[in-house]
């Protein structure tokens, strides 16, 4: 009898990546020959502490940003080869650390203006369900100053759902919140991949929040360094120590971890996921 092999491509993948401007710190390109593909109906964290990439990576792979040397693929197509519109679109799945808002509109109308659709009833329907996904129906009609920090991000995220994305980013969601406001964003993201099946792929320094992913993939100056499945917030830590010494200094694994043009799998198993 015949056996049917599953072999889906990764939703997005980068190969052998590279981007020439430095950093913050002024050292070093920001992304050195990554390699990595985001699974399909899946929660990936990029984690790494500042300056190792994460937003650089995020951005090639939502095709902000064009690498200097290497390949980005959306399933089976290179970015190199879509048209301006279809860039466009890709271009509106990212969630920046800081999203903005339009202060002279309502929660609803800052949605809503991410619409594809052309008839206003359409694009009114579409928002209130993008609003929903994210708990937040009920602050429509709110203007964005009077929100938290937290329900503002969720706003983001509802504006990018209105597009009708397959595939989200999501640079740092649970930057500058408290406890229980990063508990809520983790619970929407894992929400949207469980419930709604999508791929949602965030940056993050936080231990906790990468605990809540299916797979944390590691950043060091640059590099992808490895990964682990079904992370505990503990095992993330350990491993964000582990690559950064007491000096201070960022601890360049490269060399090691970089073998053969493959990255190593730092540890695989089955589990639980640990909400923050």
């Amino acid at each position: 009898m015949s056996q049917t092999v599953d072999v889906r491509l990764p939703a997005v993948q980068l190969v052998l990546v590279s981007v020439d401007h430095r950093g913050p710190d002024g050292h070093g390109p920001a992304l050195r020959e990554a390699s990595v593909g985001f699974p399909e109906r899946t929660l990936t964290a990029v984690v790494g502490p500042s300056g190792a990439g994460k937003s650089t990576l995020l951005r090639c792979a939502s095709g902000l940003e064009r690498p200097s040397r290497g390949k980005v693929f959306k399933g089976s197509r290179n970015l190199d080869g879509m048209d301006d519109q279809e860039l466009s679109e890709l271009r509106g799945l990212f969630v920046p650390r800081r999203p903005e808002l339009l202060p002279g509109l309502t929660v609803h109308e800052n949605v809503a203006r991410a619409s594809r659709a052309t008839a206003r009833k359409a694009r009114r329907a579409a928002a209130m369900d993008a609003l929903r996904q994210v708990g937040l129906e009920e602050e429509a009609g709110r203007n964005p100053g009077e929100l938290s920090a937290e329900q503002r991000k969720r706003v983001a995220i509802a504006r990018t759902l209105h597009a009708g994305p397959e595939i989200l980013f999501i640079d740092e969601p649970t930057d500058s919140l408290d406890h229980a406001g990063a508990r809520r964003i983790m619970e929407v993201l894992r929400a949207l991949v469980e419930q709604a099946g999508r791929t949602v792929v965030m940056g993050t320094p936080d231990p906790a929040a990468a605990a809540c992913a299916d797979r944390t993939v590691f950043l060091v100056g640059g590099r992808v360094v490895g990964k682990i499945d079904c992370p505990t917030a503990a095992e993330v830590a350990a491993e964000l120590a582990r690559q950064q010494p007491s000096d201070g200094s960022l601890h360049d694994l490269c060399g090691e971890a970089h073998v053969g043009g493959e990255n190593p799998t730092i540890r695989s198993r089955p589990g639980r996921h640990d909400l923050v």
